[in-house]
Protein backbone atom coordinates (compact mmCIF):
# COMPACT_ATOMS: atom_id res chain seq x y z
CA UNK A 1 0.00 0.00 0.00
CA UNK A 2 1.69 3.38 -0.98
CA UNK A 3 2.58 6.07 2.24
CA UNK A 4 2.18 8.72 -0.53
CA UNK A 5 -1.44 10.28 1.44
CA UNK A 6 0.48 10.02 4.43
CA UNK A 7 3.62 12.05 3.03
CA UNK A 8 1.11 14.53 1.25
CA UNK A 9 -1.13 15.15 4.45
CA UNK A 10 1.66 16.00 6.53
CA UNK A 11 2.77 18.70 4.24
CA UNK A 12 -0.91 19.78 4.43
CA UNK A 13 -1.16 19.57 8.02
CA UNK A 14 2.00 21.71 8.45
CA UNK A 15 0.78 24.40 6.97
CA UNK A 16 -3.24 24.18 9.00
CA UNK A 17 -0.92 24.50 12.27
CA UNK A 18 0.96 27.34 10.96
CA UNK A 19 -2.93 28.75 10.21
CA UNK A 20 -4.82 27.91 12.98
CA UNK A 21 -1.68 28.81 15.35
CA UNK A 22 -3.35 25.73 18.08
CA UNK A 23 -3.24 26.58 21.54
CA UNK A 24 -1.21 23.67 23.85
CA UNK A 25 -1.34 23.25 27.04
CA UNK A 26 2.16 21.76 28.39
CA UNK A 27 2.33 19.88 32.22
CA UNK A 28 6.07 19.95 31.44
CA UNK A 29 9.19 18.57 33.41
CA UNK A 30 11.25 21.29 34.87
CA UNK A 31 14.21 20.95 32.67
CA UNK A 32 12.71 21.98 29.37
CA UNK A 33 9.86 24.30 29.42
CA UNK A 34 11.82 26.82 27.75
CA UNK A 35 12.92 24.47 24.82
CA UNK A 36 9.35 22.70 24.40
CA UNK A 37 7.98 26.59 24.35
CA UNK A 38 10.38 27.46 21.63
CA UNK A 39 9.27 23.98 19.67
CA UNK A 40 5.98 25.01 19.75
CA UNK A 41 6.22 28.43 18.71
CA UNK A 42 8.67 27.80 15.50
CA UNK A 43 5.62 25.16 14.28
CA UNK A 44 3.21 27.93 14.59
CA UNK A 45 1.20 26.79 17.38
CA UNK A 46 0.93 28.91 21.16
CA UNK A 47 2.77 26.98 23.81
CA UNK A 48 1.31 27.94 27.65
CA UNK A 49 3.16 25.92 30.62
CA UNK A 50 1.51 26.76 34.26
CA UNK A 51 1.41 24.22 36.20
CA UNK A 52 -0.55 26.41 39.05
CA UNK A 53 -3.30 24.57 40.39
CA UNK A 54 -4.89 28.01 40.98
CA UNK A 55 -4.57 28.70 37.25
CA UNK A 56 -4.72 25.20 35.48
CA UNK A 57 -8.53 25.13 35.06
CA UNK A 58 -8.17 28.13 32.68
CA UNK A 59 -5.23 27.51 30.64
CA UNK A 60 -6.53 24.05 30.33
CA UNK A 61 -10.12 25.17 29.50
CA UNK A 62 -8.63 27.24 26.66
CA UNK A 63 -6.24 25.11 24.88
CA UNK A 64 -6.89 23.23 22.13
CA UNK A 65 -4.69 20.40 23.22
CA UNK A 66 -3.16 18.97 26.44
CA UNK A 67 0.46 17.55 26.55
CA UNK A 68 0.84 15.40 29.99
CA UNK A 69 4.30 14.95 30.46
CA UNK A 70 5.75 13.16 33.21
CA UNK A 71 9.76 13.66 33.74
CA UNK A 72 9.66 15.53 36.70
CA UNK A 73 7.05 14.14 38.82
CA UNK A 74 5.98 14.78 42.79
CA UNK A 75 2.44 14.92 44.30
CA UNK A 76 2.00 18.65 43.50
CA UNK A 77 1.94 17.87 39.58
CA UNK A 78 0.12 14.64 39.68
CA UNK A 79 -2.78 17.34 41.51
CA UNK A 80 -2.40 19.34 38.70
CA UNK A 81 -2.61 16.99 35.90
CA UNK A 82 -5.82 15.57 37.81
CA UNK A 83 -7.27 18.99 37.85
CA UNK A 84 -6.45 19.43 34.08
CA UNK A 85 -7.52 16.19 32.76
CA UNK A 86 -11.13 17.13 34.86
CA UNK A 87 -11.64 20.06 32.51
CA UNK A 88 -10.08 18.52 29.07
CA UNK A 89 -11.80 15.16 29.19
CA UNK A 90 -15.72 16.49 29.64
CA UNK A 91 -14.37 18.94 26.24
CA UNK A 92 -13.22 16.26 24.18
CA UNK A 93 -9.86 18.36 24.38
CA UNK A 94 -7.30 15.88 22.37
CA UNK A 95 -4.46 14.83 24.94
CA UNK A 96 -1.35 12.88 25.07
CA UNK A 97 0.72 11.06 27.49
CA UNK A 98 4.88 11.55 27.55
CA UNK A 99 5.73 8.57 30.33
CA UNK A 100 9.35 10.26 30.67
CA UNK A 101 11.78 8.12 32.65
CA UNK A 102 8.71 5.49 33.89
CA UNK A 103 11.61 2.90 32.76
CA UNK A 104 13.56 3.72 36.06
CA UNK A 105 10.37 3.88 37.99
CA UNK A 106 7.74 1.24 39.04
CA UNK A 107 5.44 3.90 40.63
CA UNK A 108 5.64 6.18 37.30
CA UNK A 109 4.90 3.24 35.47
CA UNK A 110 1.73 2.61 37.41
CA UNK A 111 0.66 6.08 37.27
CA UNK A 112 1.27 6.30 33.47
CA UNK A 113 -0.68 3.53 33.04
CA UNK A 114 -3.47 5.33 34.86
CA UNK A 115 -3.52 8.27 33.03
CA UNK A 116 -3.68 5.99 30.00
CA UNK A 117 -6.57 4.18 30.77
CA UNK A 118 -8.47 7.85 31.23
CA UNK A 119 -8.53 8.58 27.61
CA UNK A 120 -5.93 9.64 26.58
CA UNK A 121 -5.51 9.89 22.60
CA UNK A 122 -1.37 9.38 22.14
CA UNK A 123 1.14 7.67 24.45
CA UNK A 124 4.69 9.01 23.29
CA UNK A 125 7.11 6.89 24.77
CA UNK A 126 10.87 5.42 23.78
CA UNK A 127 11.23 1.39 23.56
CA UNK A 128 12.57 1.01 27.24
CA UNK A 129 9.37 3.53 28.41
CA UNK A 130 6.63 1.26 26.37
CA UNK A 131 8.16 -2.26 28.02
CA UNK A 132 7.89 -0.58 31.46
CA UNK A 133 4.09 0.62 30.46
CA UNK A 134 3.49 -2.69 28.59
CA UNK A 135 0.49 -3.61 26.59
CA UNK A 136 -2.15 -1.46 26.44
CA UNK A 137 -5.61 -0.40 24.77
CA UNK A 138 -6.86 2.88 23.13
CA UNK A 139 -4.37 5.17 22.03
CA UNK A 140 -2.38 5.52 18.96
CA UNK A 141 1.39 4.76 20.16
CA UNK A 142 4.14 6.53 18.75
CA UNK A 143 7.92 4.36 20.10
CA UNK A 144 10.64 6.70 18.95
CA UNK A 145 14.18 5.32 18.32
CA UNK A 146 16.45 5.00 15.51
CA UNK A 147 13.09 4.12 13.54
CA UNK A 148 10.17 5.76 14.94
CA UNK A 149 6.75 2.96 14.86
CA UNK A 150 3.26 5.15 15.21
CA UNK A 151 0.93 2.11 15.95
CA UNK A 152 -3.07 2.99 15.80
CA UNK A 153 -5.88 0.17 15.68
CA UNK A 154 -4.35 -1.93 12.26
CA UNK A 155 -2.91 0.33 11.11
CA UNK A 156 1.11 0.76 11.98
CA UNK A 157 4.18 2.77 9.48
CA UNK A 158 7.76 3.42 10.30
CA UNK A 159 9.10 6.27 9.60
CA UNK A 160 13.29 6.08 9.00
CA UNK A 161 14.01 10.31 8.59
CA UNK A 162 15.39 11.75 11.98
CA UNK A 163 19.15 12.19 13.27
CA UNK A 164 21.20 10.22 16.31
CA UNK A 165 21.81 13.46 18.12
CA UNK A 166 18.06 13.89 18.79
CA UNK A 167 18.85 11.31 21.47
CA UNK A 168 21.94 13.90 22.38
CA UNK A 169 19.64 16.80 22.89
CA UNK A 170 17.71 16.75 26.63
CA UNK A 171 13.98 17.34 25.64
CA UNK A 172 14.03 16.86 22.15
CA UNK A 173 11.25 13.88 22.69
CA UNK A 174 9.43 16.12 25.22
CA UNK A 175 9.60 18.62 22.15
CA UNK A 176 8.01 15.94 20.06
CA UNK A 177 5.35 15.33 22.12
CA UNK A 178 4.35 19.07 22.34
CA UNK A 179 3.89 18.69 18.68
CA UNK A 180 1.90 15.93 18.19
CA UNK A 181 -0.34 17.65 20.92
CA UNK A 182 -0.23 20.82 18.52
CA UNK A 183 -1.15 18.48 15.40
CA UNK A 184 -3.76 16.41 17.25
CA UNK A 185 -5.63 20.00 17.95
CA UNK A 186 -6.14 20.12 14.09
CA UNK A 187 -6.55 16.91 13.08
CA UNK A 188 -9.16 15.04 14.23
CA UNK A 189 -7.83 11.19 13.62
CA UNK A 190 -5.23 10.76 16.34
CA UNK A 191 -3.46 7.90 14.15
CA UNK A 192 -2.53 10.79 11.48
CA UNK A 193 -2.02 13.49 13.60
CA UNK A 194 0.92 11.59 14.83
CA UNK A 195 2.42 9.83 11.85
CA UNK A 196 2.38 13.58 10.41
CA UNK A 197 4.04 15.35 13.35
CA UNK A 198 6.74 12.79 14.07
CA UNK A 199 7.47 12.70 10.18
CA UNK A 200 7.64 16.61 10.47
CA UNK A 201 9.86 16.34 13.86
CA UNK A 202 12.15 13.95 12.06
CA UNK A 203 12.49 15.55 8.81
CA UNK A 204 13.78 18.65 10.55
CA UNK A 205 16.51 16.63 13.03
CA UNK A 206 17.87 15.33 9.60
CA UNK A 207 18.15 18.48 7.68
CA UNK A 208 19.44 20.59 10.48
CA UNK A 209 22.46 17.98 11.36
CA UNK A 210 24.79 18.78 8.35
CA UNK A 211 24.82 21.89 9.36
CA UNK A 212 26.21 22.04 12.50
CA UNK A 213 29.26 20.50 14.09
CA UNK A 214 27.43 18.47 17.43
CA UNK A 215 24.76 18.35 19.98
CA UNK A 216 25.10 21.64 21.05
CA UNK A 217 24.13 23.38 17.79
CA UNK A 218 21.98 20.71 16.67
CA UNK A 219 19.26 21.89 19.37
CA UNK A 220 19.08 25.82 17.74
CA UNK A 221 19.78 24.34 14.12
CA UNK A 222 16.71 22.20 14.58
CA UNK A 223 14.64 24.37 16.04
CA UNK A 224 15.17 26.82 12.78
CA UNK A 225 14.60 23.66 10.36
CA UNK A 226 11.25 23.22 12.12
CA UNK A 227 10.64 27.11 11.35
CA UNK A 228 11.47 26.84 7.96
CA UNK A 229 10.26 23.42 7.27
CA UNK A 230 8.36 23.37 3.68
CA UNK A 231 5.86 21.32 2.43
CA UNK A 232 8.27 20.62 -0.61
CA UNK A 233 11.29 19.27 2.06
CA UNK A 234 8.68 16.93 3.27
CA UNK A 235 7.88 15.39 0.43
CA UNK A 236 11.29 15.03 -0.45
CA UNK A 237 12.93 13.40 2.25
CA UNK A 238 10.36 11.45 3.72
CA UNK A 239 11.42 7.79 4.39
CA UNK A 240 7.99 5.83 5.88
CA UNK A 241 6.62 2.59 4.99
CA UNK A 242 3.88 0.31 6.47
CA UNK A 243 4.41 -2.58 8.95
CA UNK A 244 0.81 -3.96 8.38
CA UNK A 245 -2.33 -3.28 6.85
Amino acid sequence: MSTAPFVEHTAGLLETVRTRRPRVHCLMNGVVPKFVADGLTVIGAVPSMTSSADEIEAFAGRADALLVNLGTLDAGRRNVIALALDVVRPKGTPWIVDPAHCDASPDRSRYAQSLVAQGAFVLRANAAEMAAIGEIDGPVVVETGATDKVRGGANAVSISNGHPWLAEVTGTGCVSGAIIAAFLAVEPDPFKASVAATLTVAIAAEIAAPLVRGPGSFEPAWLDALFNLTPADIVEHSRISYDRT
